[in-house]
This record gives C-alpha cells, structure tokens and sequence, in this order.
C-alpha cells in the first residue's frame, strides 16, 4: 500500500523497488489463507485499504465478487472470507502498476530476501539472498510480523521435527495428520481458531488440544456498530494507566445495567489508543504488558459469532480441549510426541501424547530472540534499537524514522507497521495501516521533491 501511495502522489518519474522472499506479495500472509472459512475479524465496512475512501472495499466487493445478495447494508455488516480481500489487494496492485507505466515509474519487484543493510555514505545498500547489492536513496523496513516464537523447553531439536510447525498459516500445518493421535496446539487467539478449523476441513477427526497461559478467553463480535460516546468525553492528557482503568471499569458497570456487554466501551477507545499509550511511561507500560495485556487482547480482538459458536460446540463435544498451563518439556519418539505440562486449574504437571504441535502462540517481537533475519543482524550492528518493551523498532512516529543504537533517527531509513507495536501498541490493523502508509507516502515525495 506504501508503494500504491507513492504511485498516486508522484509528479515526477521515480523508481519504486519491492523486496519480498514469500510468495504472498500484493496479499500478505494474513490475505492469503487456505481456507475459505477464515474470515476478516472487521466488519466490510470498515475494511478500505484508503483512508479517505471509506466504501472502497464494499464498493468493490460488490462490482467484483460472486456473492449472491448484493444487498449493501448487509455485506456492509459482515465478516467476508480472507481471501475475498486478498483478491481486492491484488487488484489495486494491478490497477497501481498501469498508473505507474503510465506516469513513467519504474516498479520493480526483487523476489528475495534481505540479509544486511549498510549506510552507504547518504545511501544505503540492501544485500539480497543470491549476492545481488542493491544501493538506493531511501529504505522502507514493511517486513510485516514474524513467526511465533518457539516454546521454552531444554530440548531445542523438537524444532527441526517434521511434526513440529513453528508457521500456522502454511496449509501442511493441517494437513496429512495421523487420526489416532490428537494434535496440540500452543495458544488459545484468533490464529487457534482458524487453525481448528483448517485441520476439520482437512478431515482430522481426531481430539483437539490447546495449551496458553490463559485458558480460552475468546469474545465473539455481540454487538453490530453501538456507538458508546461517554467514556471518550472524559478521557483528559494526564489519565495514568490506574485512572484509565478505574474509567473503564466504570463504564463497563454502566452499559451492562442496561444489559449490553463490554465491547462498544472498548471500541470507542480505539481511536485515542495510540495517543494514550504515548503518554504512558515506560513503568506504566511495562505494568499494563504483565496486568492487562491479555485482557486487553480479549476485548479486542473478537471472533464472528457463527465462528464463535463453532468453536464452542466442539468443545461441548469434546473434540476441542482447551487448558490454561504452561509447557514444560516436549520429547519426541516413535510412539509420538509426549509434552509434559502444568495445569494451572488443577496446580499439577501433566503429560499429553499428541501426533503433531502447532505454534499459534502470535508473532515474535523480541529481535534478540530470532535467528538468520535482517533485523537481527541490524540490531547487533547498531542500525537499529528496539523500544524498551522489545515489541518492535525504537522510531520517531512523526517522520517514521529508524532510530539508531547511538539514538539518532536515519535520515532515509523508515519503518511503518508492526514494527511500531512499542512505539504505538495499536498498529497493526488496516485502521492503522491505511494511515501510515498514506502519511509515510507523502512524506517521501516531499523529500525527493
């Protein structure tokens, strides 16, 4: 979407490369699903890649999609399948590359994966799988979520079993399964969910379980758009995290004597979420990571009801287990995989022998913490420095601007999305990402103006 903006923008002829290694460029990961029964968590209506085009998508679905009742109030209230919007993506990216042909921009696509990235004088050069050197003006860091990270256990080559997938979203993870053995899966979000339902279409019929610190928490969307208006007419500059969550709890007591739950308070917060996290101190910050965070996730981030539902019946079928505890050890032998765990329920170590494991624990954001990636290799040498909770890249969310070791902004690194999680918490939506890379768009036009 950043290089559809630059496209847009540009008066002058420019050259607009794209380094992607995967194989889901103009879609992303998230937009590339391998079932059909994996849908947006967002409604259509709020679902425009453009900011100020706010029916784009519903327009387009519309004018574009086989779906039988063309009614748009509907299709504007409902959760559409992943790969619908995925298909929208693909044709701005097609509509971007005749804008580009016609104005005189070069758009390139490298398909590779960066290993380094220098300053090379007011430069900077990537380094690309296969040897090849690329030497451009500015460089845009969209690298998008990293894989979940591993659990911690002492036998570290349970990793490199075939029966382990660190991926979720790569259809083997739920395919060829072995019906006599459950499968586990390690976290109980959103991501657990589609992949219970992906190992169902791809006909495993054997038990299901999960394992998060949590236990299952997961919310289904109750409500279609209440707009709840009083609590944002108190928030003030100098709420610390004690009084917004006293503010919270306050009027979450108030709708519910009316019979409505939670979600709409949480909701008429979203916009102001980034600005409040601003304010917070580090100490606050840190607090709300080990107190609220969870929480905070539950009431966010919903399932569709339908979706919702179906989860529930296979647990009341017992085909769905789900355990709050903590992993303790994995060994694999020819009989299986035995995990060994703490039931946090019932405060006693137990063992599961399951047939596959899958990591639907969310992104990685710790960079110490990963291997053979770029961003790890720009960490060690400086070039950049994470934010002190360690969930992204230290920036200047003014200007985008990485922020090196030495904690001075590159004047042509930039970085937008997931890579701001500690700089801004709420930056990971297409709410947020529509605005991003409108803004970063129009700044880097400016410079090269």
């Amino acid at each position: 979407m950043l290089a559809v903006h630059l496209v847009e923008k540009a008066d002058s002829p420019l050259e607009i490369i794209l380094i992607n290694e995967k194989q889901t460029l103009h879609r992303g990961i998230a937009y590339s699903p391998y079932s059909d029964k994996h849908l947006l968590n967002v409604v259509a209506s709020k679902m425009s890649a453009f900011a100020e085009r706010e029916n784009h998508f519903l327009d387009w679905v519309i004018d574009n999609t086989h779906i039988l009742n063309k009614d748009k109030s509907l299709i504007a209230g409902s959760f559409l399948p992943r790969k619908i919007y995925g298909d929208y993506l693909c044709a701005i990216w097609e509509n971007t590359v005749k804008t580009a042909k016609q104005k005189g921009i070069s758009l390139k696509v490298e398909n590779a994966e960066v290993t380094q990235l220098e300053k090379a004088g007011e430069r900077v050069d990537l380094s690309l799988s296969g040897g090849k050197v690329l030497r451009v003006d500015y460089c845009v860091i969209a690298s998008g979520n990293l894989l979940p990270g591993n659990p911690t256990i002492k036998n570290k080559s349970f990793f490199t079993s075939p029966n382990y997938f660190q991926n979720p979203w790569r259809l083997a993870s739920v395919q060829n399964l072995n019906n006599d053995l459950p499968v586990l899966i390690i976290g109980n979000g959103l991501t657990m969910v589609d992949t219970v339902l992906g190992l169902l279409e791809n006909g495993f019929k054997g038990e299901i379980y999960s394992i998060s610190p949590n236990g299952f928490n997961i919310l289904p969307h109750r409500h279609s758009g209440e707009k709840y208006t009083h609590l944002v007419e108190e928030l003030h500059d100098d709420l610390t995290l004690l009084d917004l969550v006293k503010l919270v709890n306050k009027h979450i007591k108030r709708v519910r004597t009316y019979g409505i739950s939670a979600e709409p308070v949480i909701d008429s917060m979203r916009p102001y979420t980034q600005t409040i996290w601003k304010r917070f101190t580090v100490k606050e910050k840190k607090l709300f990571m080990a107190r609220l965070r969870h929480l905070w996730g539950v009431a966010r981030h919903r399932t569709p009801l339908h979706t919702h539902d179906s989860i529930q019946q296979l647990r009341i079928e017992n085909k769905l287990m789900i355990n709050a505890g903590k992993i303790i050890a994995i060994a694999e032998d020819a009989s299986g995989i035995t995990v060994s765990y703490f039931d946090k329920k019932d405060h006693t170590a137990r063992q599961l022998k399951v047939g596959r494991v899958i990591n639907c624990t969310g992104p990685q954001t710790n960079l110490e913490h990963i291997d053979n990636h770029f961003l790890k290799t720009c960490l060690n040498q400086g070039m950049i420095k994470q934010d002190a909770l360690k969930l992204g890249i230290s920036t200047n969310t003014d200007t985008f601007q990485v922020i090196s070791a030495t904690g001075e902004p590159h004047q042509n690194i930039f970085t937008l999305g997931s890579t701001l999680k500690g700089e801004l918490w709420e930056t990971t939506a297409v709410n947020e990402l529509r605005v991003q890379t409108e803004r970063l768009a129009e700044r880097l036009v400016d410079l090269e103006s």
